[in-house]
């Protein structure tokens, strides 16, 4: 763990449309993160949003822009990407994190960017925000999605 997350209020945004764009590789902790995800815009009372899955998470951001061009306020881009053997990792992951910025910039609206990125599966669990696990990252892209609408 990187170390402790700041604590950070969630604004109230009922008004709010928010896409929750998942990779559909790795369910168990796809669903683990969809999950935190969902818990943190019930908090915020945010009444419209949307479970999307995608084949993969490079898959992620042309969802999002096409979630933009249909007026979702914001995403909350989620999924699990798994060191092999062959670079492929190192490319896969460069390109979500281009397009997911790419996107947030053309757009203008935030992506919280929950797409783990780990060397083991044990990494993976640590992150999930299922019960044992140090950190919720679904629940965290949330959050920091949804202080960027309210900026």
């Amino acid at each position: 763990m990187a170390g402790h997350s700041p604590d950070i209020s969630i604004p109230q945004l009922p008004k709010a449309k928010v896409a929750i764009i998942s990779s559909s590789w790795h369910l168990d902790i796809c669903n683990d993160l969809i999950a935190g995800a969902t818990r943190a815009l019930e908090a915020a009372h945010v009444e419209k949003f949307d479970v999307i899955f995608v084949p993969g998470s490079f898959e992620i951001p042309l969802t999002a822009q096409k979630a933009f061009e249909k007026g979702y306020d914001a995403v909350v881009a989620l999924g699990l990407v798994l060191k092999g053997e062959t670079p492929h990792f190192d490319y896969v992951c460069q390109g979500i994190t281009q397009g997911v910025i790419d996107v947030q910039l053309k757009f203008s609206k935030p992506i919280g960017y929950g797409v783990l990125m780990c060397n083991d599966i044990e990494q993976a669990i640590a992150r999930s925000g299922r019960p044992g696990s140090k950190e919720d990252k679904g629940y965290d892209s949330a959050v920091a999605a949804l202080k960027l609408i309210d900026l």
